[in-house]
């Protein structure tokens, strides 16, 4: 992957060090992915709202990175394609490292497990 795909926007920082939507309505989320062209962070497909997707479904964004700690993967909704590496996107390429998976801190239920979906 360049960074002359369509969909990515290097010099774009990340909107937050969490899922901007379960930040405003109190929720908690499993991973985290960053949208590549605007920045927004949203939560992963096993998290209970599944805000990345609906980011990419609400604007037609195409790739998201993961932005998770020691991860550079990114996905391309419109090819269905993995790439292992891509682009440097502007920093922070993560979440911090002292933030918990599941998050944040003080949200996420005691029965986590349970409610991840598939």
């Amino acid at each position: 992957m360049t960074s002359d795909i369509s969909g990515i926007d290097p010099s774009v920082p990340p909107s937050g060090n969490g899922c901007a939507e379960c930040d405003e309505a109190g929720g908690w989320w499993f991973h985290l992915r960053r949208c590549a062209q605007c920045g927004h962070v949203g939560c992963c497909d096993s998290s209970p709202a599944k805000h990345a997707t609906a980011h990419h479904e609400a604007t037609g964004h195409p790739v998201m990175r993961s932005f998770e700690p020691g991860e550079q993967w990114f996905w391309n909704f419109a090819t269905q394609e993995m790439y292992e590496a891509g682009p440097e996107l502007a920093p922070p390429v993560s979440h911090p490292a002292d933030q918990p998976s599941p998050g944040p801190a003080g949200r996420v239920p005691a029965d986590w497990a349970r409610t991840l979906r598939g």
